[in-house]
């Protein structure tokens, strides 16, 4: 009975440090639009400033890399993958969208994601999806048309709200890569090495893609404005590279090991909440109480969608196309 008990209390407190360590991860990633936005409205291309936070990253996490140098020999397509969808095309499309739209607009509307990969799944897989699933789907988009305030004809930038949904598809695109090389047994890559060479692979293939020897790095030397107050442009810089990227995937890698991948990806939607709040508190950001209240839904409709997925092998309908937070707690790299 006393082993029971230690065993017991044991695992409460593991789950326990993995529920900080899922909502560390979501705070850190809601913050990397509002500290990206000032940069980007200072005169820095958001292209360039997705190279920086990349490249930064992917420098921080390159002893990880050459621990796990085997990773390239053994699984060189999900790296690829990764890299490509998971952390260049998704951070690239987010970051474009945030210089056109607000913030949690923008991290909302990447939110149809789990719905998108639930269409993958009946659609092109045709397996069958939860009746629950299927509710979460209908309620993130009827919460997202409230959002983008439909009604008034998209009042929002258009090309903005597009890039922010090319986000979601890239984030899509990763979760079906994910879903493909998960069922090795005890073959299964270790995920921070895979997270440290998606990010080499982001940033070589970002500079290309951004050219940075053509970047303003005369505004890294002065301040940005947020919300009326000036902030060093270099202190945003490390935000966006140190918190909003190597501490949230980190510490989302350690939560996921310590939770299941659907209760870690539920409290991966207060990053949506976290990013809305950040930006009203220090961009100005305000969103009207139709938006407020789509937010919500579309967050109601994620959770669902997400707590409904059945554990990995069991048997009957799904409700997601497959792991998508076993390499990340966010696998939106946004």
């Amino acid at each position: 009975m006393a082993v029971r008990t230690s065993v017991s209390s044991q695992g409460g407190r593991g789950k326990g440090i993995g529920l900080s360590l899922a909502v560390g991860s979501a705070l850190a990633f809601g913050g990397s639009g509002v500290a990206a936005k000032p940069l980007i409205e200072a005169g820095l291309d958001p292209l360039h400033v997705v190279w920086l936070r990349v490249t930064g990253a992917a420098l921080v996490m390159l002893p990880l890399a050459v621990r796990h140098r085997a990773l390239v020999r053994s699984r060189p397509a999900l790296l690829a993958g990764f890299g490509l969808l998971g952390v260049a095309g998704v951070q690239a499309f987010y970051f474009a969208a945030i210089s056109r739209i607000p913030v949690g607009v923008a991290l909302l509307v990447e939110y149809l994601a789990p719905a998108l990969v639930l269409g993958w799944v009946r659609f092109v897989q045709r397996r069958p999806v939860t009746r629950a699933a299927a509710l979460g789907v209908v309620l993130a988009v009827g919460g997202l048309a409230c959002v983008v305030e439909i009604w008034a004809g998209l009042g929002f930038d258009a090309l903005g709200l597009l890039l922010a949904l090319a986000a979601a598809c890239c984030q899509v695109g990763y979760f079906v890569l994910s879903d493909q090389g998960s069922d090795c047994g005890d073959d299964v890559p270790d995920p921070l090495g895979v997270i440290a060479y998606g990010l080499l692979v982001g940033a070589v293939v970002l500079t290309v893609v951004a050219r940075p020897w053509g970047m303003d790095w005369s505004v890294l030397a002065h301040t940005a404005g947020m919300n009326g107050s000036e902030v060093p442009a270099w202190l945003l810089l490390a935000w966006i590279v140190l918190l909003a990227t190597v501490v949230a995937y980190v510490t989302g890698v350690v939560s996921v090991r310590r939770l299941s991948p659907q209760v870690a990806g539920v409290v991966a939607c207060l990053e949506a909440v976290i990013a809305t709040v950040l930006a009203w508190v220090l961009l100005g950001e305000h969103l009207s109480a139709p938006q407020i209240a789509g937010g919500a839904v579309v967050l109601l409709g994620a959770f669902i969608a997400q707590s409904s997925a059945p554990a990995k092998g069991s048997p009957g309908p799904v409700a997601s196309g497959g792991p998508e937070r076993e390499l990340s707690a966010r696998g939106t790299a946004a």
